[in-house]
């Protein structure tokens, strides 16, 4: 593979860009967050030499469903901040060895680092999505400030969660009509968090990790970026909400998320659909 040429192509460009930006919003503070990106053997062969290794590394995760797949994935222990300087240390370019149980490294971690701790987490997700939507290509994990206070403040169920989201403006039942896929808290970075998150992808395309993040997934870097920056600005404004006394006089009802759906051609989530109004003192 051509380093120079691969650090310029667009895909490249993209994570560049992508951890950028959630380092910017306050999302991805030290070493949190990872970002994984699937790629196709047409879309890399323009600069890849498929038949090189530069080292294989062993995942803690049969995925050998995914046998053979290219994912461009954020390194272990790395600063969203600087990735956009040292693409080549801190992200690589690997594919699914054919035991399942290990990657090959095709471009990148050129210091001897590894893909994300979290990797097996992305790697489930990705499994249960192809199988939703064969569109789907990013995961993407980070630290929504907003989002994760919430999770010490409300019940954690889907239907508050999802029913509060939407109501506090209009593009969230548009952008996220599922509602959001909600865990207990669980230890990151193990099998366990990553097996219940890629259960609740099956339905959902975000799953809150209480106390702790977010799951994204979606099928390009603006589209899932733009659906965890959704529910991070109904965050705010609920947090915003509460800040100012936590009384709402007028509210978008149940009627109005209808509308809404119906004229983009979306059918919201039957079962958050109803439920307890937020205005006060109707």
């Amino acid at each position: 593979m051509t380093q120079e040429k691969f650090i310029n192509s667009t895909y490249v460009q993209q994570m560049c860009k992508i951890t950028r930006g959630l380092y910017d919003h306050g999302w991805d503070e030290r070493n949190g967050g990872n970002v994984s990106y699937r790629l196709t053997e047409d879309e890399i062969s323009q600069y890849a030499d498929t038949d090189k290794v530069l080292r294989n590394v062993p995942i803690a995760f049969d995925a050998s469903e995914l046998a053979g797949q290219y994912f461009l994935v954020t390194a272990t222990g790395r600063y969203f901040k600087n990735v956009i300087d040292n693409p080549e240390r801190d992200t690589g370019l690997v594919q699914i060895a054919k035991d399942g149980h290990s990657v090959d490294i095709r471009w990148g971690y050129n210091d001897g680092a590894q893909p994300t701790s979290e990797f097996p987490s992305h790697l489930m997700t990705h499994i249960n999505r192809l199988h939703v939507d064969s569109n789907q290509r990013v995961v993407m994990h980070c630290h929504p400030t907003n989002l994760i206070a919430m999770s010490f403040t409300l019940p954690l169920d889907e239907k508050t969660f999802s029913r509060i989201l939407w109501k506090m403006q209009a593009e969230s039942v548009v952008v996220f009509p599922e509602g959001l896929g909600v865990i207990p808290y669980m230890t990151p970075g193990t099998n366990d968090i990553g097996e219940a998150t890629a259960e609740k992808m099956k339905n959902f395309r975000a799953v809150m990790w209480p106390h702790h993040g977010v799951f994204g997934a979606g099928d390009s870097m603006d589209e899932t970026f733009g659906l965890i920056e959704t529910i991070e600005k109904a965050a705010l404004i609920y947090t915003t909400i509460q800040a100012q006394g936590g009384v709402c006089l007028q509210e978008i009802t149940d009627d109005d998320l209808a509308d809404l759906a119906k004229n983009f051609g979306l059918t919201p989530n039957p079962k958050f659909l109803t439920g307890k109004s937020l205005v006060e003192n109707k």
